[in-house]
Parts: C-alpha cells; sequence; structure tokens
C-alpha cells in the first residue's frame, strides 16, 4: 500500500472516528504530506520500512530549514500520532518514534516576566473607562488561567462557575477541560460584566461570549494580542511579550511555588507532559538565582 494512501486513511480517522476540529486535521495532514515527501526522497516505499534513522534525520531537516523548536515538536508529534495510527490499524508492530525526542540544544525556553512584572502589567488598563475595565479583567482572566489566547476570545457566560472557582474550557481539538481561577480575575470580570459587558452586548452579536469589542462581537486573537503588547510596551519592562506570555509565566509561578507538574499540565491543557517539562528548566534555572544569591557560602565568595 502506497504511503499516500495510509496518509488519506489517516486523516479519514482523525475527521470521522475521532472528530478531531478541522484546524488540527489540517495542521496533521501538512505535517504527514511533508514526512512523507521527505521519505520518498529517501527511497522508503512502504511503511514498515521506515526506521529511527529516518525520523531523526527528518528532525535535521527542519531544524535545518530553521524551524523553531516548537514546530519541530509540533511536527514529531504529528509523526507520532501517524505511525500509532499504523500499528493500531494497519497491524504494523514497530514505532520508529518510540524513543526520539527534541534535541535539547534546540529547545528555546519562553521569555517569563516576574511576579511583580506581571502586577505591573495588570495595572496598566485605565481603569476609569469601559475598554480599561475589560482589559483588566481579560488580562487578569489570561494570568490566573493559563489559558491560550485562543481557548480566552471563546469563554462564555455559561463556562464560568464563580461560586466554585473554576472555569470551563474547550482546548485544541474540542478536548473539554476545568481551570481553577482565582478571586481577583473573578472580581474583575464580575465589574466588567456588571458594568461595560451589558453595553457593548446591545447589539446582539455575540451570544453568550465572554469577552467583546466595541461592536458587541467577539474579541479576535489579533485584538487580545494587540492589546497584550500595547500594556506591556506601556508597563516601560523591556522584556520580550508575545501572546502566550501571562501563560507561560502562569505554568512558571505555580512551578516555582511547588505546584504538581502533573497538575500544571492538566491546566494547561497539554496532552504531553514532556510538553509541560520545559517549564521544569525554567523552574531549575530559578532554583539556581535563588541558590547562588542567598547560599552563605557561595556569598562569601562573591
Amino acid at each position: 500500500m502506497p504511503l499516500s494512501d495510509y496518509l488519506h486513511s489517516f486523516i479519514d480517522y482523525l475527521r470521522i472516528e475521532r472528530q478531531v476540529a478541522a484546524n488540527t486535521v489540517e495542521a496533521y495532514q501538512r505535517d504527514i504530506f511533508r514526512y512523507l515527501k521527505f521519505l520518498q526522497s529517501e527511497s522508503v516505499e512502504s511503511a514498515d520500512g521506515i526506521t529511527v534513522n529516518h525520523v531523526t534525520r527528518y528532525l535535521e531537516t527542519l531544524h535545518e530549514l530553521t524551524l523553531s523548536s516548537s514546530s519541530i515538536s509540533r511536527n514529531l508529534s504529528s509523526i507520532r500520532a501517524f505511525h500509532k495510527y499504523l500499528i493500531a490499524d494497519h497491524q504494523f508492530e514497530s514505532d520508529p518514534t518510540e524513543n526520539i525526542s527534541v534535541p535539547k540544544p534546540w529547545m528555546k525556553l519562553p521569555e517569563v516576566w516576574e511576579q511583580d512584572e506581571v502586577d505591573l502589567l495588570l495595572q496598566q488598563p485605565d481603569i476609569t473607562t469601559d475598554t480599561g475595565i475589560r482589559d483588566r479583567a481579560l488580562l487578569e482572566f489570561l494570568y490566573a488561567s493559563g489559558l491560550r489566547v485562543s481557548e480566552l476570545v471563546n469563554i462564555k457566560l455559561s463556562d464560568i462557575f464563580a461560586k466554585d472557582e473554576f472555569i470551563r474550557v474547550f482546548g485544541k481539538g474540542g478536548k473539554e477541560r476545568i481551570v481553577p481561577i482565582g478571586q481577583s480575575a473573578l472580581y474583575w470580570v464580575d465589574v466588567y460584566v456588571v458594568q461595560v459587558r451589558t453595553r457593548l452586548a446591545a447589539p446582539g452579536l455575540a451570544g453568550d461570549i465572554l469577552f467583546l469589542n466595541r461592536f458587541g462581537k467577539k474579541l479576535s486573537r489579533q485584538s487580545v494580542w494587540k492589546l497584550i503588547k500595547k500594556y506591556a510596551l506601556q508597563s516601560g519592562i523591556k522584556k520580550f511579550i508575545s501572546p502566550h506570555t501571562l501563560r507561560h509565566s502562569f505554568a512558571t509561578h505555580l512551578i516555582e511555588a511547588g505546584a504538581d507538574l502533573r497538575a500544571v499540565q492538566e491546566m494547561l491543557g497539554h496532552t504531553d507532559i514532556s510538553t509541560t517539562q520545559i517549564y521544569t528548566h525554567l523552574d531549575r534555572n530559578y532554583l539556581k538565582e535563588v541558590y547562588h544569591k542567598y547560599h552563605p557560602l557561595n556569598k562569601k565568595r562573591g
């Protein structure tokens, strides 16, 4: 059976049996198509002819093409899912991806803001204005929950269980998870809903969506990114900012405070704990900083 036929059956499996979201299916399709083109260039004609060396060389090729470590990790996840499918549905015995991971030298740790820097960021919106109240609630919500921006913009009023201090989130592939949320974020969300959202929602264009733009429609991911960037620049802190900055800070601050890695994995919605483990590397750096700053012998040498 040609490798391309396995790709078609894999995509049908994702769409029909797994009912994976359309965007995720497209990402899998792109990743596996490129992988199979590489195997074709290596004269691999059948699935049982794929070896660990083929997968390793493919990852090295992606690295040489200057793909980011996160993109390479995503490709590896796609390839791993493809091979698991081949084993389950087509009775292949070996999984060439079983013991492969993205080499550590390729991994770039995300920029993380310190807790006082995040506090400064949260204080930037002008809460004497409707937009400022909404933005304060939005920033508090992001930092308190660790959501992806794509998840935040789809949060509905009915997803917030304020009395129990948790929210319901639909993540990648429509997978549902429950995430705790703190009182500070809930306070600002309540202020926003009572004082601002009722006016924004007047046109009735967004239904139950929590965060709305000035036209009463759902905020776009691009709009959220722009307002995060605006307040980051306004704070005067000279650090890299991305749509995931508050998410990275959320995870790192939890682990620094002693949170269990599995719990953080669940809150972030990571399927694979190896994705969450990057924050343990950040935590080790933090521990080294504390050691060098406070250990008596180290201080004496200084």
